[in-house]
């Protein structure tokens, strides 16, 4: 069965919206070397042929990295070539190639997803969608990069989740821009 892997970027306070300047998808600040998170990216990318999208983060994808035509990290050839699927009741021409949209009940889009073949299911931003997997227990795996920043306020990954189960820790990867990466799976798996 394929696994359905949350990754996400966050504050060292847990916010992971995207508001003020904290992070930018296409950063390329020369003072910060990110070249150890972008081997771990694709790394994570090579073991995924499923991404899973909101309808507003799959829009702002669309609009941002088909137009990124000297895009080095590989993210922008990743995204054109791999199944996108979007959760949406709204949505019906998603007008990006390899994309299916999703308008189903959750639960059930999701199960079908995980129980066909293939390699692991990542759903990342989304927010609204990752909060009701999270509700529903269909999350196997959280990858958290938490960059060395306080924001104060904005929305949190877990805000409002009362039966998360107890998680541990299966990774935790220090890198030189500062960046932290933990992996957090379900205490019983």
């Amino acid at each position: 069965m394929r696994e359905l892997i949350v990754t996400e970027n966050s504050t060292i306070d847990g916010v992971i919206e995207l508001a003020g300047d904290w992070f930018s998808p296409g950063d390329t600040d020369p003072d910060v070397d990110q070249s150890d998170v972008l081997a771990v990216l694709r790394e994570q990318r090579e073991n995924a042929d499923a991404l899973l999208l909101g309808r507003v983060t799959f829009e702002d994808m669309r609009g941002y990295w088909p137009k990124q035509t000297d895009d080095t990290t590989g993210i922008s050839a990743y995204l054109d070539s791999v199944s996108k699927y979007v959760v949406s009741s709204t949505l019906t021409e998603p007008e990006w190639e390899n994309t299916t949209v999703l308008s189903g009940e959750l639960r059930s889009e999701i199960e079908r997803l995980k129980a066909a073949e293939g390699k692991d299911i990542v759903t990342t931003g989304s927010i609204s969608l990752v909060r009701a997997l999270i509700a529903e227990g269909l999350v196997d795996e959280y990858r958290l990069f938490v960059y060395p920043v306080v924001v104060g306020e904005g929305r949190r990954l877990f805000e409002g989740a009362t039966d998360v189960p107890k998680l541990r820790l299966v990774e935790e990867r220090p890198f030189a821009s500062g960046i932290v990466l933990l992996r957090y799976r379900a205490a019983s798996s």
